[in-house]
């Protein structure tokens, strides 16, 4: 049985989310594990995925997607806003980084 290529891009980029998240919490000083970051990686790709299935691609999808994160962060991890929007745009600048990176091509 093979596995279709999106269930693996969702389950690698889930990985890497979660390591991103987990690092930059821990840099900020966050005491919570890394149920936490996968909680926070599940979260953001559930309601991202959800913003723009219903409104779309376009900056007010990715504008409602991102307070919607925000608010799922601050909850998490029972930080405020700025700390929430701090470790989202840290995360948002390493991910745009690893974007970058060659990545491998062909089957799996």
């Amino acid at each position: 049985m093979e596995i279709p290529i999106v269930v693996l891009s969702f389950v690698f980029s889930m990985v890497v989310s979660t390591i991103i998240i987990y690092i930059v919490t821990k840099l900020l000083g966050e005491r919570e594990g890394l149920g936490s970051a996968v909680l926070a990686a599940l979260i953001g790709a559930i309601v991202y995925t959800g913003a723009y299935f219903f409104l779309g691609t376009g900056l007010l999808a990715a504008v409602i997607g991102g307070i919607a994160w925000l608010i799922a962060l601050g909850s998490l991890y029972k930080i405020g806003w700025l700390k929430s929007l701090l470790i989202a745009v840290v995360v948002w600048i390493i991910v745009s980084i690893l974007s970058f990176l060659p990545t491998v091509v062909g089957p799996l």
